[in-house]
């Protein structure tokens, strides 16, 4: 009964389109098609097992991950309310080794989509929050058939990026480089409505968010700022930190945006041929664009996240993001000289449970 007052998307778009005199309409046509493929996934997250659409499949993705049964259903969604609008050039996703055919006979676009269409999967089978990412690219050479090479652009060419998190409530989280909404899906109308106009990121934060069972091979710079949170009220800080990790960065955003924080996954020397963890085309690069313009800051631990060049669609990378004084702080850590030795850092002080002895 209220949402009827409240702004649509579609009308969202429409206004932004506005401030646009030159815009043509295929962005908001393809972010509609977005968000239709993202209310089709909901429906299929909320029912569950009752759909059978829970567990594992018994193959791997390109990734060299086991897939789960919501992992393709999601990705085949997605193709299906995308591929045939004839806004797109080309769309990858991180399912798909190579980029994803259009159909023969169909117009070319100007737009390229990189997507990620559950994230989180791992966590569909205990019922906890994930959601789908996705990122909006020009293409250049406008209505010809993208090659691999044109996915290939640095984050601060995103024309849009945006997440949906599938949870108590299912939001879509947008930013066509003009500050962050969030809209929420009203089940009953089949509508999302606009119900956060503007979120900002607060500057500063007590909270942080890591994979702790990571933490032998951690960097210095990292083991030095986990230390320092964890030392609380009575360390260098001076102030008491708390630690989450929900093992689904678009749940670990949702929060970040929501209430301020840090999240970490840097790069470690756990396996030298993955410097990172997080895909950089289909995680990082829109999750660091909708940080940035909420007033946060992405990052790579020690760069500006936008910045890097991607070499591959499916390279991965160390990334760091957040309420801006944390992130700086972390930065500033990997341009300092190590105090002492890296084998000689210890793990979370002698106030840890991670003692080493």
């Amino acid at each position: 009964m209220f949402s009827i007052e409240r702004t649509t998307l579609t009308e969202y778009l429409i206004t932004q389109r506005r401030r646009h005199p030159g815009a043509t309409g295929e962005l908001n046509a393809l972010l509609l098609q977005v968000a239709q493929a993202c209310k089709a996934i909901s429906r299929a997250v909320a029912h569950g097992a009752l759909a059978g659409v829970l567990g594992s499949l018994e193959r791997e993705n390109v990734q060299g991950e086991t897939q789960k049964k919501l992992d393709v259903l999601a990705d085949e969604i997605f193709l299906r309310a995308t591929h045939w609008g004839g806004d797109l050039a080309g769309m990858v996703s991180e399912e798909n080794e190579e980029p994803i055919p259009l159909p023969a006979g169909n117009g070319r676009g100007k737009y390229l989509l990189a997507f990620d269409p559950l994230d989180g999967s791992s966590n569909t089978d205990v019922n906890v929050a994930v959601g789908s990412i996705f990122s909006v690219l020009r293409a250049p050479v406008p209505g010809e058939d993208a090659d691999t090479a044109d996915f290939l652009q640095p984050g601060e060419r995103q024309v849009a990026a945006g997440y949906a998190i599938y949870g108590p409530s299912t939001m879509l989280v947008l930013t066509v480089g003009d500050g962050v909404a969030g809209f929420t899906l009203d089940p009953i109308l089949g509508e999302f409505f606009l119900t956060h106009p503007d979120i900002r990121i607060p500057e500063s934060t007590r909270e942080f968010a890591i994979n702790a069972s990571n933490a032998r091979f951690w960097e210095p710079p990292v083991r030095r700022y986990v230390d320092e949170c964890l030392a609380g009220r009575t360390g260098p800080r001076g102030e008491d930190f708390n630690m989450r990790w929900i093992a689904s960065l678009v749940a670990e955003t949702h929060r970040i945006l929501m209430r301020g924080g840090v999240f970490l996954y840097p790069r470690d020397r756990k396996d030298p041929a993955r410097p990172g963890r997080l895909r950089l085309l289909y995680e990082c690069n829109p999750i660091g664009m909708i940080v940035e313009q909420a007033g946060g800051r992405a990052s790579t631990g020690d760069r500006p996240l936008l910045a890097v060049p991607p070499e591959a669609l499916h390279q991965r990378i160390g990334f760091v993001f957040g309420s801006r004084e944390e992130v700086e702080r972390i930065e500033r850590y990997h341009a300092e000289p190590a105090a002492v030795p890296d084998t000689e850092l210890p793990l979370f002080h002698d106030r840890s449970l991670f003692l080493q002895h």
